[in-house]
């Protein structure tokens, strides 16, 4: 549907490119593009978006070109959040740029990158990807004439950081996940430029770009697992919703062939669970009524969610790839593989900072500056799974083996 000025319906309470609180350098604006979709052009050309193409999302990038990487994994949240967008009257182009960027920050080797990156951070302020995509937004993208980064608007900062709901409580305390670790350096840097309140809810655009990544990643993680044969059609009946979905298809199409199943059941799962957050966050609406965004940052709690059968059902499946694919052997074998070519190649540019391109080492006064161990980490976060394996190749006699072979006896 759309209005005057060709522009779709959206809805009071939806986030308005034309109320936007701007951006930290204040730019003119485009006369054929709306702030927001700006934004996400900008996400869409930058080189940190580039790379996510080599990026690992569970297996890495050899083991075949039919698995998802960061990047078709990115594509296929932004689908899902547009489409729940739409639905909902939200700005369309606010949520894909949120999906768009939601992974800017992950490093090389998926979350065992993260988790090798943290390790090897314990002494300097550790790791978060969420904090490294709002660096690579604000200061690590060098294209602009006018400023580093990409100078986004202050909603598409505050989803960026907040789409998994505050990071402060209202008492200015971390909120319980950052209890023991506190919020990241690089959040709370960026937030005394420019203030992303912290201990508010974002906008529904960001609320659901969330719920689309739940989403995308239950759905193609299943599919991921099964096309590698890390368990079989019939290990999915552990999970109720997932053999409900089982019997249905074979009720509606018995004897079709194990590829079209899986087919038929991630794109079930999908439409079950975006379905269910239409319906919900409709719900949620009707009892809150928001006049406008404001009413739905200060909420209190998500307005976008997943019904509790729903919540349920994801939960199940999230516990079951825990066990049979995140933990699998040969993806743990592979996981601790890749996790010591980064631990290498972070004590080796620790060690010797000159060992970094020009433009990294600059102005670094050697391993004992201050500065270099988050230097160190935001070239290594940069890399791409090749070019992680070339640098250790360069540097080390020996690089670990990043491919894996199931027998059939289950030995790795």
């Amino acid at each position: 549907m759309r209005g005057r000025n060709g522009e779709r319906w959206r809805a009071p309470y939806a986030s308005d490119p034309a109320a936007s609180r701007g951006r930290l350098i204040g730019e003119p604006p485009s006369p054929t593009r709306s702030d927001f979709q700006r934004d996400r052009d900008r996400v869409v050309h930058s080189a940190a978006f580039r790379r996510l193409k080599h990026k690992t999302q569970v297996f890495v990038h050899h083991e075949g070109d039919h698995y998802r990487t960061r990047l078709t994994h990115t594509l296929e949240v932004s689908q899902i959040a547009r489409a729940l967008a739409r639905a909902l009257g939200l700005d369309e182009d606010l949520a894909e740029a949120l999906a768009l960027a939601h992974d800017l920050g992950h490093t090389p080797f998926g979350h065992t990158g993260e988790d090798a990156l943290h390790a090897c951070m314990a002494a300097h302020g550790g790791f978060d990807h969420n904090a490294q995509a709002l660096r690579l937004v604000t200061r690590l993208e060098r294209r602009y004439a006018a400023f580093d980064g990409l100078n986004l608007t202050w909603e598409t900062l505050e989803g960026l950081v907040k789409h998994n709901g505050p990071l402060l409580r209202a008492d200015g305390t971390p909120m319980p996940r950052f209890a023991e670790s506190g919020v990241p350096a690089a959040i709370l840097e960026y937030n005394a430029l420019q203030d992303l309140a912290l201990d508010t809810h974002p906008g529904l655009e960001a609320q659901v770009a969330s719920l689309a990544d739940d989403i995308a990643y239950d759905a193609h993680d299943l599919d991921d697992g099964l096309r590698a044969s890390l368990f079989d059609l019939g290990d999915l009946r552990e999970v109720p919703f997932l053999a409900g979905l089982l019997d249905e298809i074979a009720a509606l199409h018995p004897g079709l062939d194990r590829s079209r199943v899986v087919h038929e059941l991630t794109r079930r799962v999908i439409t079950r669970f975006v379905e269910d957050v239409i319906a919900e966050t409709g719900r949620r609406l009707e009892v809150l009524r928001p006049g406008d965004v404001a009413a739905i940052r200060g909420a209190g709690t998500a307005v976008a969610a997943f019904s509790e059968p729903i919540a349920a059902a994801d939960r199940a499946i999230k516990t079951f790839l825990f066990a049979r694919m995140y933990r699998h052997p040969g993806v743990m074998a592979v996981r601790d593989r890749a996790a010591r070519i980064l631990c290498d190649l972070f004590d080796a540019f620790m060690a010797d900072p000159a060992r970094m391109p020009e433009e990294w080492q600059a102005g670094l006064r050697g391993p004992d500056d201050p500065r270099t161990p988050r230097r160190v980490a935001d070239f290594i976060a940069g890399m791409t799974d090749n070019y992680a394996v070339s640098q250790h190749r360069r540097m080390f006699p020996v690089t670990p083996d990043l491919h894996w072979v199931m027998w059939p006896d289950g030995r790795v």
